[in-house]
């Protein structure tokens, strides 16, 4: 089988490691193990992928226990009139483990503190499908971060900046792709519509 007709049958994550590793000059082989969900406490998630870790340097697992993954997507929130990048949850409680599934590796992580225990059936862990995998893996990457507002329509706002600085109105419309607001400011007893970036406004308390 010739090389191109084997980086085509290769994931997007296994494709982008593989060109990650031409660049480098570093070599790679397809990923080992399948992928599994974990159910924890709503909140822990980020302590529990640490936890992981931890124990799989203490007991030495790195053979079976490869990568555990808390999927996020990057999103822009909007404090002060300042934009600041935070990570949000796409899947809030649960946390993604690609290991090779044997007593030692189901045990370990089974009772990890708050682990609630694996997604599967009959409390047997289902790993999940390589389409299933892609599809999470390109969601937490492939998407511009969003951004997080507090508007809603009919919000009175002051704006903050621009030839309209210090006038106040009301939001007519949200573009959440955009990151755009349409305001109606009243010039000379007339509702004009302006449209506004969002850090170009503040809502009034």
């Amino acid at each position: 089988m010739s090389e191109t007709a084997t980086k085509s049958r290769l994931s997007l994550r296994e494709k982008l490691a593989l060109k990650r590793a031409e660049e480098t000059g570093e070599t790679t082989q397809t990923e080992k193990g399948e992928w599994f969900v974990l159910h924890t406490y709503s909140g822990y998630e980020n302590k529990v992928k640490k936890t992981i870790e931890s124990r799989v340097d203490a007991l030495d697992l790195h053979d079976r226990v490869f990568e555990v993954v808390v999927p996020t997507q990057d999103e822009i929130e909007i404090r002060n009139s300042q934009r600041h990048t935070v990570q949000r949850k796409v899947f809030p409680g649960y946390v993604l483990v690609r290991m090779i599934r044997d007593d030692e590796t189901w045990y370990t992580l089974r009772n990890t503190p708050s682990v609630t225990g694996f997604v599967g059936i009959n409390n047997e862990p289902v790993a999940l499908s390589e389409a299933e995998v892609q599809s999470i893996m390109t969601g937490m990457t492939a998407e511009a971060p969003k951004v997080k507002i507090s508007f809603q329509l009919g919000d009175t706002v002051r704006i903050v900046e621009g030839p309209f600085a210090d006038f106040r109105g009301e939001i007519d419309e949200i573009n959440q792709e955009k990151g755009k607001i349409r305001v109606l400011v009243s010039f000379f007893g007339r509702e004009t519509p302006v449209e506004l970036d969002f850090l170009q406004a503040e809502r009034e308390a």
